[in-house]
Order: C-alpha cells, then sequence, then structure tokens
C-alpha cells in the first residue's frame, strides 16, 4: 500500500494544535533563528553559516508532500489517522488534512537570506507565513522538522568555515600557496555520523563552505541532487588514492619497503597516493624506509602523502617543544630537577645525559631525536624543499603528510602555529571526522523556529515570548526585517506590513512554489567573499 507520512513529520503534540489555536486567528509567522553562541563549538564565534534551506523544500516541501497531494484523499490521510489515532488514544480527526489535500498546495511563503550568508545570533536568516485563511496551524506543524533538517547543515557548515578560516590564516602567514588551502581539511565523517542521511548533510555542509576534500560520497551526490552542482563541470569533492591498515597488513611477510614500491610503480604511479604509516613502527618507516626509496619517491610523477593515524597529532606532526638548553645535565645531578626545571619553563621535552626526555603531569620518559622533530621536520631534512615568498620551508612537492584521526579546532591551529614557529609553512593536510561533525546539537548556536505575529479578527497582533525564568528564551515580536546597518546585518523586529516587505529576506518558496534557487558554486562564493 502506498502511503505518505509527510502530515507526520512533527511532534505528536502539534496534531492537536489545528483546532487549538484561537478560532479567530487566520494567519501564524514564524522565524528560524540561531539565538546563542553561548555553546559554541567554534571559539569566539559570532555567526552562522546559513545552508540547507533550499534541500528542505526540495526534499520535504515539494518531494514528500507530492506523494500526500497525488494519492487519493482517503488514501493520503488514512495511515495518518491510524498513527495518530493509536498515539494519542482517541479518534483523530483529520478534517483539517482533508481541506489540505482539497486545495492541492502547501499554502506556505518563505522568505529568507541568500544561502551561504554568514548570519549575527539573533538575526532570522528564514521567515514563514501561511498564505491562505483556515492554515494557521501549517506555519508551526512543520517547526520540528524545519529545525531537524536545517540547523544540522548550518552547524557543520559553520565548523567547516572555521577550519577554513585557520587554513586561510596561516597560508597568508607562512606563503602557502592560496590554491593548496581548499585542499588542507578533508572530511573523515562519514563512519561516525548518525547515519548516512545526516553523513550527506553534514558532508554538503562541509562542502558549501569552500573546503574540497572529502571521501563522504553522500555529500556529492546531495550537492548535485539538491544544489545544482555538476561534478563533470566543476570541483564538487575530491578524494586521492589512499590505503588502510588491512591493505597494509596484507604485505606482513613482504614487509613495508616492497609494498611502497609496489603502490608507487604498479597500482599508483602518478598522481596523489595517500599511504597509513602507523600500522607497525611509525618512526622506522620515517626515518629509515623513507629515505631508503627516497629515489623513487623523487623520480615519481605526484606527490606520496604520509598518513600517521595514531598519537598525539600535534606532536606526531610538529615535534615536542624542546628546551634550547643543550644538556640539563650540565645544569642538574639530579634527572628529577632537570625535569622540574624544564616543566616550569613550559618545555614539553628535554636533554639530559645525552637522552631526549619527553615530560607529561606523572613522569618524563625517552624519546627518540624523530619524535621530538615530528614528521613534517624529518621529511624535510630526507626530501628538502623550498622557500616560500615569505621564507618559511615548504616540503618538496613529491612528499606530504595527512593526519586523518581527532583533529579539533583547536588542535588544527596548534599544529599550524608550531609549523609556523619551526620556520614550516602550513603544507599539510589534516581530517575532520565526526568528533568535530555530530559533537553537535541544536543548543550549541541556540537555533530555534518561534512565531512571532499572528492575524486575530483581521487584525495583525504581534506576539513574543519571555519566560520570567529564563531571559535567554526571549524571542523577537511582531514582522521582522533584516537590513545592513554599517556592514552588518541587523534585525529589525515589530515592524509594519510595508517595512516586512522591505529588507533583505527574499522570497523563495510560495504556495508550493521554489521560486528562487541557488547552487553550491554561489553559496562558496558567497561564503567566499566574507572570509
Amino acid at each position: 500500500m502506498v502511503i505518505s507520512a509527510a502530515s507526520m513529520q512533527k511532534d505528536v503534540y502539534k496534531e492537536f494544535h489545528s483546532r487549538a489555536y484561537h478560532p479567530d486567528v487566520t494567519e501564524v509567522y514564524a522565524n528560524y533563528t540561531s539565538r546563542s553562541g553561548k555553546l559554541s563549538n567554534v571559539i569566539d564565534n559570532d555567526k552562522v553559516a546559513f545552508v540547507g534551506l533550499q534541500y528542505f523544500i526540495k526534499s520535504y516541501l515539494q518531494a514528500e508532500w507530492n506523494d500526500f497531494f497525488n494519492l487519493d484523499k482517503q488514501t493520503a490521510v488514512s495511515t495518518h489517522q491510524r498513527i495518530m489515532t493509536s498515539m494519542l488514544g482517541y479518534e483523530v480527526d483529520v478534517k483539517y488534512l482533508e481541506d489540505l489535500h482539497d486545495l492541492g498546495y502547501l499554502p506556505l511563503k518563505i522568505k529568507a537570506l541568500p544561502e551561504g550568508t554568514l548570519v549575527p545570533y539573533l538575526v532570522p536568516p528564514i521567515t514563514i507565513v501561511n498564505t491562505k485563511a483556515g492554515f494557521q496551524w501549517l506555519t508551526n506543524m512543520i517547526e520540528t522538522v524545519l529545525s531537524c533538517e536545517n540547523w544540522p547543515i548550518q552547524t557543520s557548515t559553520t565548523t567547516s568555515v572555521a577550519y577554513l578560516k585557520t587554513f586561510k590564516e596561516f597560508a597568508n602567514k607562512t606563503g602557502l600557496p592560496k590554491e593548496f588551502v581548499p585542499f588542507q581539511g578533508h572530511d573523515f565523517s562519514f563512519r561516525g555520523m548518525f547515519g548516512k542521511q545526516a553523513a550527506a548533510m553534514s558532508g554538503f555542509g562541509h562542502l558549501a563552505s569552500g573546503l574540497v576534500g572529502t571521501d563522504t560520497i553522500p555529500a556529492v551526490l546531495f550537492a548535485e541532487k539538491y544544489y545544482g552542482a555538476n561534478v563533470d563541470k566543476e570541483l564538487v569533492g575530491c578524494s586521492v588514492d589512499a590505503t588502510e591498515h588491512s591493505v597494509t597488513c596484507s604485505w606482513i611477510l613482504e614487509g613495508e619497503i616492497e609494498f611502497f614500491k609496489y603502490l608507487m610503480k604498479e597500482q599508483s604511479p602518478k598522481g596523489i597516493l595517500s599511504v597509513v604509516s602507523d600500522t607497525w613502527d611509525f618512526w622506522t618507516l620515517v626515518t629509515d624506509y623513507l629515505p631508503q626509496l627516497k629515489e623513487e619517491i623523487m623520480a615519481r610523477e605526484g606527490t606520496l602523502v604520509i598518513r600517521p593515524d595514531s598519537g598525539d597529532p600535534v606532536k606526531i606532526l610538529t615535534g615536542y617543544k624542546i628546551s634550547p638548553i643543550s644538556d640539563y645535565k650540565e645544569l642538574f645531578q639530579s634527572q628529577n630537577d632537570a625535569e622540574l626545571a624544564a616543566k616550569q619553563q613550559g618545555y614539553e621535552a628535554y636533554r639530559y645525559n645525552g637522552d631526549y626526555f619527553g615530560i607529561d603531569n606523572n613522569c618524563s620518559f625517552k624519546l627518540m631525536e624523530c619524535e621530538v622533530k615530528g614528521l613534517i621536520e624529518c621529511l624535510w631534512e630526507t626530501f628538502g624543499g623550498t622557500l616560500t615568498s615569505k621564507g618559511y620551508k615548504l616540503l618538496d612537492e613529491h612528499i606530504g603528510a595527512i593526519y586523518g584521526d581527532a583533529i579539533t579546532l583547536t588542535r588544527q591551529r596548534d599544529i599550524l602555529q608550531r609549523l609556523m614557529d619551526k620556520g614550516f609553512a602550513s603544507k599539510v593536510v589534516l581530517g575532520i571526522g565526526s568528533y568535530s561533525y555530530q559533537y553537535v546539537t541544536r543548543d550549541t548556536h541556540g537555533s530555534a523556529v518561534k512565531a512571532t505575529s499572528v492575524v486575530k479578527n483581521g487584525q495583525r497582533i504581534a506576539i513574543f515570548k519571555d519566560p520570567k525564568t529564563d531571559a535567554k528564551k526571549k524571542s523577537s515580536k511582531g514582522l521582522l526585517k533584516v537590513e545592513l546597518v554599517d556592514g552588518e546585518l541587523t534585525l529589525f523586529d515589530d515592524v509594519s506590513e510595508h517595512e516586512e516587505k522591505q529588507g533583505l529576506l527574499q522570497t523563495v518558496y510560495e504556495d508550493g512554489k521554489l521560486l528562487k534557487e541557488t547552487t553550491l558554486k554561489e553559496i562558496r562564493a558567497l561564503i567566499a567573499e566574507q572570509i
């Protein structure tokens, strides 16, 4: 049996609202707003990237509701009535849905800012209102699904923009070629997301920011389906030939040198090849095997990317902050005293009696010199490179590095800053995973849908919530308008109907039709203008 679930994409309690509004109310006007960055995952964040509305319109307001309207009326409402009656415990009246089916379209109007706009907190990027009396229940009936489908994409895009801004910052500081920046943040989050649709939605947010590296194929499909992208005509998302531990382990008898030779000569003789390199002894590979393979690596037409995947990513890539004192044995008779002195001066490692020691909260531990230097410096010593226009060391084009696990925004900045402090350009790719993209909630940016105006007995009435127990939940009031004031998006609330028709919020959807369409390319360009 063909059914439609469009009318059930809501909280159960909203079933009651079609008859709970005041009988004289004919219009309900609401908005979607990110209200606060108090819980933001981005430090000192003041704006949220507005992306995802077009997906919501095409997938839900059009595709799912078209299924409802294309069925005969009895079939369209029967499953709704059965499920709601079961959940509420009484025979649910579905006349309001029958009336909607008779109308043949969703009588809603949505106004919005252009997708890709970085919107300050408390400024609404979306307003929504019913266009026909008798369907005032519809505006806030879709609140739940509107919130559910929009806040995750916007939150992931906002996170991705933060990564991109930091990559750009250090590229400018160190002279890293700007064309490398979009490839520096790579989406590895697919396996850790809350299902494949969440992976596609979040992955699209990653791509929308302007970062193009991704292993999340559904995100590219999402971009083509909902945002006019075309992989035949533009770079939507990209990845490279890469190994994993199971592949490396299949060469356990032959060893890693033979493994690298096989990959470079037989399977990936040109282009970018990423090889997970910590299956066994990472530092032996870096200091022994790679120098033995130098001739083959330098002769290859492309870049061999070394991928560590365990340990502290900051220290693996950049090494330890080591005391400049040549040997603490010269100053202290006791290693405990030497360790304490190094720790008090903020160092992570020191040299005592000819050996290197790292420091943690409890004790010191012996380090190899390569660990102190870190991967990037070790690769430089083996393969060399050039200097950028800013005087920073840039690894040879035949060699590179990626760390694809446990990279947070804080670790990203630490890695790039420490490389710069050591005299290196930020030529490194960092994987962004499900921790960054899924360790968030609707409260991360305080995103919510709230009604602010109704028409009752033909009169416009401003409504708002202002809980005395939580001032942070105070909503805007009345009809809304967004304008640029001194270059900043600013909300004006409780405006007249004439004023509401003005401003930057433009009608994108009305009575079942998408009136204004955007593309991934346009979203990326708009974000690029703002960061």
